[in-house]
């Protein structure tokens, strides 16, 4: 829970007399502080999938993501807290009250006055005051205690024709699940179970479920339980029967003999509070339903973003006959309204995380963590603004929110910064050089067309000429179909715009052109096609590209994926490589791009790529005005490669502590008097977003930054510098 807009709190009262014990009292009366605090954001953690190979889009979420990379490669969950903890303390606006549950809210006429909490470690009984209030409890407590309108389970079919949601309406849930983690020891480790512990044989679980050793833990999300029962006030009970599971598990692991190579395995922690998937969810002015995500619904007012699947879990989890979850896979990253982040009832709430305005069916794809994260960037600006201006949610201008997130470098996807107070927006953007050409040459292996194989490439201004670098085993034709994808934050195969083949010779490491001809009206990606031929081999460079990505298509289409067309394709034993190609000229990473407004991929990459820095060759972005401008503020903001699935589980590892393509060191120069002076510099970053304050404001003509070292990309990648008064 938060009150808007954090500011200082009055000191503790006197104690109170309390059935014999101490207990202290205190009010906090918040207020707007001097500019919109940045809580939360960001996106989804979330297993890969092609749906998404660009949507760990950033805002402050991203920023974690790459701060605990640096920090915590391994991904131990401690050290995430740790990150975490830094980041919402480095925040001056931000009064933190650790394990304070709220214990009351006062209401009256459709606003709240007040929510008093209780610090249990510390007996302390807090009260917040201020004009807005943010619900991010999960389960929406603070505005069930008020009285906000919320739904519990599923709505019937007929609700909103959607095509998931059940013939009638019922009050189950999905359940909620308990952790734990394993290691292996080094010497051998009995396992005695506890008295209250399982014996899971006697259940359907190891006919329905798959049981592995290896997994030390991560792969146990289906230890599910609840969603038959009340998440909320069976809360207890639930957590003592997936206790009981949990240590069931492990007793069948450690001790039936079933499994090998587990005798020094031990049983490092097990979770105490169940997560849970789902229970009230307040209702706003919309309610976010499977047909917008499905569709990838253009809200006017979207302000956060999903790009989880929905994620339906049968409501008798572990129990269930039913497969342990059912995915519909969108063909990219989704919007989320700020219509659906305040109540429609109680004025001055607004709500973010699994308890916002959203189906029983869309809560499937909304519910996981990081894209609760971003829910609550937006959110907690709208409450920060709303306390600033003395408005309520409902009357917040979207655009005004809009523009504030995406001047803190939040993602709403597809939508332009165009903000006046960004003079880089009214320069002229040059620079040292730039990639003008789209080829990859470097062939290190090859990879046999036994099934279509795919890459998306920018198309900027034109696709006329295409050439792969093949192996032929005998005469044969090579068929490539070029695609747009549609949306612009998708990268599937959608409208075909053309079919082109080429006849191929014998031989090996040819290179064989293609004519496709598509001039698209404005910039866009182009998914292209190469048909599946058993004669054919592509040859494969170990390396990515600047905006390009490289997929195969499954040879089986995954079970019960009608309509998903995204599931047809993988990036397995793809990630950070390229089929080798030329495509000629692009214009898709030229100086301009840095500012054009987009932040974040959308149908193309939005960033500069310099030409290849060496030892004495660093690269350099200008941006020139036509008058003098007084500068007092500098943003760089680098490329933090989102095609990088970066997530804090321990099974998962990424091969590098910091983004290659991230800028290393820069020094930023501002043209007075007809000289360059430096004005700010950086050594050894590992970050996207760099933010220079002057000490004193400069009067220029040109700002340009100097890049002198990546973090081990062969080029200077820049997606936006900005400069404000």
């Amino acid at each position: 829970m938060w009150a808007a807009g954090w500011r200082a709190c009055a000191p503790p009262s006197p104690p109170l007399a309390s059935g014999g014990r101490s207990r202290w009292s205190t009010t906090v009366r918040c207020w707007a502080g001097t500019r919109p605090a940045r809580s939360g954001c960001g996106w989804s953690a979330r297993r890969r999938m092609a749906a998404n190979h660009q949507a760990r889009e950033t805002g402050i979420m991203g920023e974690l993501f790459v701060e605990n990379q640096y920090r915590n490669p391994e991904g131990n969950p401690y050290y995430w807290d740790a990150v975490v903890l830094d980041a919402v303390r480095a925040e001056p606006n931000i009064s933190l009250y650790l394990n304070t549950d709220v214990r009351s809210v006062a209401a009256s006429d459709g606003r709240i006055e007040s929510v008093t909490g209780w610090t249990m470690g510390s007996e302390l009984l807090t009260t917040f005051t201020g004009p807005v209030f943010l619900d991010c409890t999960g389960d929406g407590l603070v505005g069930y205690l008020a009285g906000a309108e919320h739904r519990i389970g599923h709505e019937a079919r007929s609700e909103y024709d959607e095509p998931w949601a059940p013939d009638e309406a019922s009050r189950l849930t999905m359940g909620s699940s308990l952790f734990f983690y394993s290691k292996d020891a080094g010497e051998p480790v009995r396992f005695v179970p506890p008295d209250f512990t399982k014996d899971i044989t006697a259940t359907t679980i190891p006919e329905l479920r798959t049981i592995r050793a290896d997994e030390s833990g991560c792969a146990y999300w289906w230890i599910e339980f609840g969603g038959e029962l009340d998440t909320v006030h069976d809360n207890e009970a639930i957590r003592d029967e997936l206790w009981a599971v949990v240590y069931g598990i492990w007793d069948h692991i450690k001790n039936s003999g079933e499994f090998v190579d587990v005798d020094t395995l031990t049983l490092e922690w097990v979770g105490a509070l169940p997560g849970k998937r789902e229970s009230r969810r307040l209702i706003g002015d919309h309610v976010l339903t499977q047909h917008d995500i499905v569709n990838q619904a253009d809200f006017d007012d979207r302000v956060a973003f999903g790009g989880w699947s929905i994620d339906l879990h049968p409501p008798g989890g572990m129990y269930a006959s039913a497969k342990a979850s059912r995915h519909f896979i969108v063909n990219g990253v989704y919007h989320v309204p700020y219509r659906a982040l305040y109540s429609r009832n109680v004025s001055n709430l607004l709500m973010a995380g699994r308890n916002v305005s959203a189906t029983h069916v869309a809560l499937g794809g909304v519910r996981v963590m990081a894209t609760c994260a971003v829910m609550g960037e937006a959110a907690g600006a709208a409450a920060a603004l709303c306390a600033a201006q003395g408005l309520l949610p409902a009357a917040l201008p979207a655009g005004v929110l809009q523009r504030t997130l995406l001047r803190e470098d939040a993602s709403i996807v597809g939508l332009r910064d165009e903000d006046p107070g960004d003079l880089g927006r009214r320069a002229t953007a040059t620079a040292s050089g730039s990639l003008g050409e789209l080829a990859v040459e470097d062939a290190a292996r090859t990879f046999g067309l036994a099934a279509d194989a795919g890459l998306v490439v920018p198309v900027d201004p034109a696709l006329t000429s295409l050439e792969f670098l093949v192996d032929a085993r005998r005469d044969t034709e090579l068929v490539v179909e070029v695609y747009d994808p549609g949306r612009g934050q998708n990268y599937v195969p959608i409208d075909l715009m053309g079919k082109v083949t080429a006849a191929v010779a014998a031989g090996e490491r040819q290179w064989v052109r293609l004519e496709p001809d598509w001039t698209p009206a404005s910039p866009r990606n182009a998914f292209v096609v190469v048909k599946a031929n058993p004669e054919l081999s592509l040859h494969v460079a170990e390396r990515p590209t600047p905006g390009v990505l490289s997929f195969s298509r499954r040879r089986s289409r995954p079970e019960g994926d009608a309509g998903q067309v995204v599931r047809e394709w993988t990036d397995r034993g793809l990630l950070r490589r390229t089929f080798c190609f030329r495509a000629g000229a692009t214009r898709a990473f030229e100086p301009a791009k840095a500012v054009d407004g987009y932040l974040r991929p959308f149908a193309g990459p939005h960033l500069w790529v310099s030409s290849p820095l060496g030892p004495e060759a660093p690269a350099w972005l200008q941006l020139t005005w036509q008058e003098p401008v007084v500068v007092g503020r500098i943003e760089v903001i680098a490329d933090d490669d989102p095609n990088e699935d970066l997530i804090n589980l321990h099974r998962h590892r990424t091969p590098f502590d910091v983004l290659p393509t991230l800028v290393r060191d820069y020094v930023v120069q501002a043209r007075v008097e007809g000289a360059w002076q430096d004005i700010a510099e950086t050594r050894g970053n590992h970050r996207r977003r760099m933010s220079h304050v002057l000490d004193h404001p400069v009067e220029t003509s040109a700002l340009r930054v100097l890049v002198t070292a990546t973090n081990g990309a062969p080029a200077a990648h820049l997606v936006a510098v900005r400069a404000y008064a």
